[in-house]
């Protein structure tokens, strides 16, 4: 398994820093002491989605039938229109919808639903670690990949601690740069998913 590719694509899938707007605004009504209980359950929250994927979602689509060719084909296609949302600087509704979104700010606990899931790790972040796992030659990959939703936990916690800072120093347009090359790199490995995916269920493709 290729860990800087597995790091690299599922950190622009879950891109931190591009989620500190909607954080801001979720959590603009909460106490200080609220903000650190949800920043602290969400990146709890993102090992889990994580963890329990890389462990146990190959055998949940092979419960449903599915293969993993068309698991990359169609998680191909849903990283792309994220990177094509991400490229126009916009959160996109593969994530979450404006009327969910609008519902989200009613609520009192936000910290899973809507910013663990589905701001955070989506569809994306869940179909590519399912991909990855299935990938995986050797039983310590899988624990490679929950160590990797560690690390990404690890940074979600940090950009969502300094999410102030960070909206201050950088500003909308930086954040808005970050997101537009998170987009870039994501719609290159989309790309790469969706031609071994098609591979795999075309053999004549090969």
């Amino acid at each position: 398994m290729d860990i800087l590719k597995s790091f690299i694509s599922l950190l622009a899938l879950i891109n931190p820093v591009g989620a500190v707007p909607f954080f801001l605004s979720l959590s603009s009504q909460q106490s200080p002491a609220e903000r650190r209980r949800t920043i602290r359950i969400a990146a709890v929250s993102v090992f889990c989605v994580i963890a329990v994927t890389a462990l146990f979602g190959q055998q949940i689509i092979a419960f449903f039938g599915i293969s993993v060719g068309s698991l990359e084909v169609g998680g191909g296609i849903i990283m792309l229109l994220m990177a094509i949302n991400m490229l126009n600087a916009q959160i996109g509704n593969t994530r979450a919808t404006p009327e969910e979104r609008d519902e989200a700010e009613q609520k009192d606990n936000i910290a899973v639903v809507p910013l663990a899931i589905p701001l955070l790790t989506g569809p994306g972040a869940i179909s590519t670690t399912i991909v990855y796992a299935a990938g995986a030659a050797h039983w310590y990959d899988r624990l490679i990949l929950i160590g990797i939703g560690a690390v990404l936990a690890a940074i979600c916690f940090g950009s969502l601690s300094l999410a102030e800072p960070i909206a201050r120093w950088v500003g909308r347009t930086g954040i808005n740069i970050g997101t537009r090359l998170m987009g870039l790199m994501l719609s290159a490995l989309a790309v790469e998913f969706i031609v071994d995916g098609l591979k795999a269920l075309l053999p004549d493709l090969r």
